[in-house]
């Protein structure tokens, strides 16, 4: 019985999903405590009810008929619309009302003439921008009567090292055309003064939404990650456009200004030389070639090892390279799987990720003969930096990191990696969302909660030929609050009011402990029972929670206690809900290119797809940016 009974649950433990009913806190439980996994409950907890519970019927309200099997889906991608341009209104520029007039001697000589007022040309300058970015253009220029970018001798210093600047945004991930400004000569008619005053202005409006444009997508990222997908969840950041580019009207260093609205965490410093490092390498990638559904064990010979050792040979890092350079000088080409090549093959997975076992199977082949080219790698690095500024700048002394592409929840602390360990997330069916939140409890011997899609797609269609098997599996079923057997609901009906929850157990799908960080997605981090899951390479296997091989260890990180502190806490056998005593960041993210505590970047599989649906709003931003007003 029992061995059938944790078949079952293992094959419901995902520990959260897409949608989820309402976990409460231990403290929140008065009925069964006492209750565990596989333990009947007494007769006199055999509550029927006698008036039909709202949003569902009974079984003994026969006349309700069965309905579809309903299914709960997970959120969507969007196809991405990017923000259009707007023409700067500079015509509006020239009301004496808001902006008064521009004096003859406050300007440059070479732009003093008998009109008095270059502004006389700002109807005719067409310059193109964000909303918040114009906004924040015509409000400066409608305030004040002198310029930024220009002066006597035309295009000033100020205004040349902006530009360089701009051109140079490919090393921080962006894109330099998005700022490309055209730059006026410093040769011209001066016959046609009327037409390099016009060109003048133009150059003064146009640098100025380009500079604010560059510091906007430095600060935040040119993409909205909410109209990425419903998976995404971020509050996007401001930035003050129009007192910034006061500043940059004021500033003795505007490139120092400039650069500075970049992220300066150690992450993105180290993603950003990786990038440069890689624009730089112009030699054609070297490849090797290892026989298809190559299965390679220790102990054993195979002619493919000649290959695989290459591969290593090409894909491996210096430091693999370094620490084991006298077997690799020694290996002439045998066939024969030794110890000491194993060791090194060992090594190559452990860097790359994979389970550190030396069989080399399909996951070590595809990295050893493909794997990221320096076109997917520089695609990935862009990608990584635009994200990273979807969080803070600098994640903080003291956090959690967890990267679902590479299956790791790393903790931190005085700004630097204390311990790392492997996680299983959300299957692709069942994404784990990309957000950033904050640690606040821990719960020891949890209940868990069964989320309504749970319920809906995966018990229902149980229920409702068995509506005996939650009561025989130990669960605790509600209908609008009040507790009743399972098998007084009739599962035909809408389990909008159902509420299902496992008691604490050694079967619990939440396993001895769950770290909360209450959000609206119900993620979680927690204990499995299911440990077999971390030898896997990928670990995608989740309805959505983040499932940890050591909870213990990050559970007395965050508690600022000892493991076996939490040990005596969990040995008590009873529920309940600790207290972390100053709230920790956690940020469930989602990078492909990341770098480790080395500050060495490393690659991972995109398991969601989610760097192509990057790369589509990328491209949407770009056409909208390059459209024709």
């Amino acid at each position: 019985m029992r061995v059938l009974k944790t078949a079952a649950i293992v094959a419901l433990m995902s520990g959260c999903a897409i949608a989820t009913m309402d976990a409460r806190p231990a403290s929140a439980f008065t009925f069964g405590d006492f209750i565990r996994a596989g333990r009947k409950k007494p007769e006199a907890q055999q509550v029927q009810p006698t008036q039909p519970l709202p949003g569902v019927g009974t079984m003994a309200d026969p006349q309700q008929a069965a309905k579809p099997l309903p299914k709960i889906t997970g959120p969507k991608y969007y196809t991405y619309k990017a923000e259009p341009l707007r023409r700067i209104a500079t015509d509006k520029l020239l009301d004496p009302v808001v902006t008064g007039s521009v004096r003859n001697d406050a300007l440059p000589p070479m732009l003093r003439t008998p009109l008095a007022d270059a502004r006389q040309f700002l109807p005719g300058i067409n310059v193109r921008a964000s909303g918040d970015v114009a906004k924040a253009v015509e409000a400066h220029y409608g305030a004040r009567m002198d310029y930024i970018w220009i002066g006597a001798e035309g295009v000033n210093a100020k205004a040349k090292a902006a530009v360089a600047v701009l051109a140079d945004a490919a090393k921080v991930g962006l894109d330099p055309q998005d700022y490309a400004v055209s730059v006026p000569s410093d040769t011209f008619d001066r016959g046609d003064m009327i037409a390099r005053e016009k060109e003048l202005v133009q150059f003064e409006i146009a640098l100025s939404a380009a500079a604010l444009s560059y510091a906007q997508d430095t600060v935040r990222g040119r993409i909205d990650p909410n109209k990425i997908s419903g998976y995404h969840d971020f509050k996007r950041k401001t930035i003050e456009l129009l007192p910034l580019l006061d500043r940059m009207s004021t500033s003795t260093d505007v490139a120092a200004l400039l650069n500075d609205q970049n992220p300066k965490s150690a992450q993105f410093a180290a993603l950003s030389a990786e990038l440069s490092k890689l624009r730089a390498e112009t030699s054609v990638e070297q490849r090797v070639e290892i026989a298809p559904g190559t299965l390679l064990k220790p102990g054993q010979s195979n002619p493919e090892l000649a290959n695989i050792i290459a591969g290593i040979r090409l894909k491996g890092s210096e430091t693999l390279k370094t620490d084991h350079a006298t077997v690799l000088a020694a290996y002439q080409g045998t066939p024969e799987y030794t110890p000491e090549l194993v060791a090194v093959v060992e090594a190559f997975q452990q860097e790359n990720g994979l389970k550190a076992d030396g069989v080399v199977g399909q996951a070590s082949l595809r990295i050893l003969t493909g794997g990221d080219t320096v076109s997917s790698k520089i695609n990935k690095l862009e990608i990584a930096m635009e994200q990273a500024r979807w969080l803070p700048d600098g994640l903080g002394d003291r956090y959690v990191f967890i990267n679902q592409p590479a299956f790791t929840a790393t903790y931190a602390d005085k700004g630097a990696e204390q311990f790392s360990m492997r996680v299983v997330v959300g299957s692709k069916a069942n994404q784990t969302y990309f957000f950033q939140d904050e640690i606040q409890t821990v719960e020891v011997n949890p209940y868990w909660g069964v989320p309504q899609s749970i319920i809906v797609n995966e018990m229902l269609p149980k229920l409702r030929s068995d509506p005996n098997y939650l009561d025989r599996m130990g669960y605790q079923v509600e209908v609008g609050g009040r507790p009743v057997p399972s098998a007084s609901v009739n599962w035909n009906g809408s389990t909008a009011s159902v509420a299902v929850r496992q008691p604490p157990s050694s079967d619990n799908a939440l396993g001895e402990l769950k770290i909360l960080f209450p959000n609206s997605h119900a993620i979680y981090m927690h204990d499995t029972p299911s440990k077999s899951f971390f030898k896997r390479d990928n670990r995608a296997l989740s309805h959505g929670c983040v499932r940890l091989a050591d909870p213990r260890l990050m559970a007395a990180a965050v508690l600022g206690t000892s493991v076996e502190d939490v040990g005596k806490e969990i040995a008590g056998g009873r529920n309940k809900a600790l207290q972390v005593p100053v709230k920790v960041p956690v940020y469930v993210a989602y990078f492909t290119a990341w770098p480790n505590k080395d500050g060495v970047v490393e690659y991972f599989n995109d398991v969601y797809e989610r760097d192509m649906y990057m790369n589509r709003a990328l491209d949407a931003t770009r056409g909208a940016r390059r459209a024709e007003g």
